[in-house]
């Protein structure tokens, strides 16, 4: 088990990175705003995520403007709208914001429903080896053979995708592999350490090994693959949405915002390129942070990969 003197110098470690702290700066700040966004956008943007402006007039340089011209092109980055309007004259700073409640919900539940199979099967597997070992390290190889896209698009086929639980629970259903068989050889190794078989020696069952022994050693692994899945799922629900599988308008995600502007990049081009960098920038900083909190728990690995 990692003494207490361990973990304090793995937090001192992740504070001297600059890179993982701004990068957690950023994640405690999206993650306020997404949570306080209902209240926010109306006091704040004085906006709706989903109040259509097709028809209102707006003041931009000065002059009145048409939100969406007789042409269908909405107004672009101005004072009225921050970051322009969409086709029918939704306003995009309200719907990134409203889709970053989204985008982060489902890839936090999907993250802990892939964690709690992931951990499951990984503890099993690990501490009862043989047989059972056997058909959930061959199950968990020929789930991996699997593109991830290709199997998200199949189970969101067979779920009917579209509602942000279906969403949630293919993120969960695609991602658990990795987590179980990280899990698998930690517990492989942690089992034949003096420790443990000091306390089998002693009597402990096994629900004891497990809460006393092993899953205190587990955490390090299970933090960083928490934070870098986070990175993944966001992706991935973009990806999904952006096909029309994943969660469906009008409720706003970045994947849907991104595929609503994708037919007029070349006359709107903001519609698609907010969203666009709001999921570049959050992924960015949840590897900043696992990266981080990898070489925090792991100090060898910074020298190794330096």
């Amino acid at each position: 088990m990692a003494a207490p003197w361990q973990w304090a110098s793995a937090v001192r470690r992740f504070v001297a990175d600059r890179w993982a702290m701004a990068a957690l700066a950023f994640l405690l700040v999206l993650h306020l705003v997404a949570l306080l966004a209902p209240w926010a956008i109306p006091h704040l943007l004085h906006r709706s995520a989903f109040r259509q402006r097709m028809n209102d007039v707006v003041q931009v340089a000065g002059g009145p403007a048409e939100v969406v011209s007789e042409d269908g092109v909405p107004v672009g980055p101005s004072r009225a709208f921050p970051l322009g309007a969409d086709l029918v004259g939704r306003d995009i700073a309200a719907r990134v914001i409203y889709g970053s409640r989204v985008s982060l919900l489902v890839a936090s539940l999907g993250t802990l429903l892939a964690l709690l199979l992931g951990l499951s099967a990984g503890l099993v597997a690990g501490l009862y080896r043989g047989a059972i070992d056997t058909v959930i390290s061959r199950f968990i190889d020929a789930m991996m053979s699997i593109p991830v896209l290709l199997l998200a698009i199949a189970l969101a086929s067979v779920l009917r995708g579209g509602s942000l639980w279906a969403v949630i629970l293919i993120l969960g259903l695609v991602n658990w592999t990795y987590l179980a068989r990280i899990i698998r050889a930690e517990v492989l190794s942690l089992r034949e350490r003096d420790f443990v078989e000091a306390a089998r020696a002693l009597g402990a069952s096994d629900g004891a090994i497990l809460t006393r022994h092993l899953l205190p050693n587990l955490v390090g692994p299970v933090l960083v693959f928490a934070t870098l899945s986070m990175a993944s799922n966001i992706l991935l629900e973009s990806a999904l949405s952006f096909l029309g599988v994943g969660v469906q308008p009008p409720t706003p995600t970045w994947g849907n915002m991104i595929q609503e502007g994708m037919a007029f990049y070349g006359v709107a081009w903001w519609i698609s390129l907010f969203p666009g960098l709001a999921i570049l920038v959050t992924v960015v900083s949840y590897n900043l942070v696992g990266e981080g909190l990898r070489e925090a728990i792991d100090p060898a690995l910074g020298r190794r990969t330096t």
